[in-house]
């Protein structure tokens, strides 16, 4: 496997399988995963939080179990944040959805695997154009999946947020008639499962940002400050480690722009 762009930021987030364990509520307020009874698990999780995510990764892959999400995680966060190459990210979210798809199969009550299973579908989705791929009939998969993560744990606030995103994507390219009566898009939905998400964990800077995506989508440019405000909350948010520096980074990115 070729070597991953490094975490820009090394250094910066220094957590061990202890310090894992300590902070678990807040490191995972978004994604509500179980705190983990093995020990290589927390190991694992450490090595993602410090953005060292390929050895996250890899090693997540090797425990298997509980060790997966951790590898969906990492490749995910990766793709989305740092890989430059449009092959390779798009590889890496057909990997995920593919692995995720057969652990929620053999495993339904496990939450992250429709969640990264959903997650992996819908950024790849952006990335072959959401038209392309609710033209295949990704949309459904990806909704199907979000809803049974909120219907399993309703305190998942990353489902909401990726959900919501969901429903403001697809209004934003077919139009809110067509995205309610063929795909279930409805704008109302969409905000209200952000405010929830927001609601359920109100540090989340991935949430501000995604939220602001969202409105401006769904109103337009009447909602241009109140956006500029969300972007400007997470721009100043305190990350924890190393996604949500990331995070923080693009919306900063995103303001100077």
């Amino acid at each position: 496997m070729a070597k991953w762009t490094a975490f820009p930021y090394a250094g910066d987030y220094v957590f061990d399988a202890a310090s894992v364990k300590k902070n678990w509520a807040r490191l995972h307020a978004g994604d509500a995963e179980p705190l983990p009874k093995n020990t290589k698990v927390l190991q694992a999780w450490a090595l993602f939080h410090n953005g060292e995510f390929q050895k996250a990764m890899d090693m997540g892959l090797k425990i298997g179990g509980a060790g997966l999400t951790v590898a969906n995680k990492s490749a995910c966060v990766y793709a989305t944040y740092l890989e430059k190459m449009e092959k390779a990210r798009l590889d890496l979210y057909l990997e995920v959805a593919q692995r995720a798809g057969t652990q929620a199969q053999e495993n339904p009550e496990n939450v992250n695997a429709h969640y990264w299973h959903a997650y992996a579908l819908g950024r790849y989705s952006q990335g072959i154009s959401v038209a392309k791929a609710l033209a295949q009939g990704l949309g459904s998969k990806v909704k199907g999946s979000l809803e049974n993560v909120i219907k399993l744990q309703p305190k998942h606030a990353d489902a909401h947020i990726a959900l919501g995103a969901f429903h403001a994507e697809v209004i934003d390219k077919v139009g809110s008639l067509i995205g309610s009566m063929t795909y279930g898009a409805k704008k109302d939905t969409g905000l209200a499962l952000f405010e929830q998400a927001l609601k359920l964990n109100f540090e989340s800077a991935i949430g501000m940002i995604e939220y602001a995506n969202a409105m401006i989508m769904l109103e337009g440019d009447k909602m241009l400050k109140e956006a500029t405000r969300l972007y400007q909350q997470a721009a100043a948010a305190k990350p924890i480690d190393a996604m949500e520096r990331l995070d923080v980074e693009m919306a900063r990115e995103e303001l100077e722009d």
